[in-house]
């Protein structure tokens, strides 16, 4: 499989990232750019986004772009700095390059926007396995 079709796939078998209202609005091999917007159901109690849900966005990106270049990647450590409160309504966009990627691993930085302003920084380490994406 193409590795710009792979993250497609992935989102037709990700109820997950469905719920949330993701969409890919541009992928390449070792990098893709995620979208969604924060519904009501996705604040806490203080009415601002849930942390998991900015953490949630970037971490499809991270993933999407990690598996591009052909091979089931898998997540082994991430993290994220949550920089600024999000709202009901706001349109947020994730977009994962990859900094660097070995045999075994990829290292990938993913920034969560609001417009032009730079809301989460993701940082993500991938196991690439042997496996291939093959088609469906």
């Amino acid at each position: 499989m193409k590795g710009e079709k792979i993250p497609y796939n992935m989102l037709n078998q990700d109820p997950y990232s469905t719920w949330l209202g993701i969409e890919i609005i541009e992928c390449e091999v070792g990098r893709c750019k995620v979208a969604m917007t924060i519904r009501k159901e996705m604040l806490n109690s203080m009415q601002k986004a849930h942390g998991g849900i900015s953490y949630s966005l970037a971490d499809t990106a991270f993933g999407f772009a990690a598996n591009t270049h052909g091979k089931y990647a898998v997540s082994i450590e991430t993290s994220i700095n949550h920089i600024e409160a999000l709202n009901e309504g706001d349109f947020l966009t994730a977009e994962s390059v990859i900094e660097k990627v070995t045999n075994k691993l990829g290292f990938n930085i993913i920034e969560v926007k609001r417009g032009d302003e730079l809301v989460a920084l993701f940082k993500g380490v991938v196991y690439r396995t042997q496996k291939d994406w093959t088609e469906n």
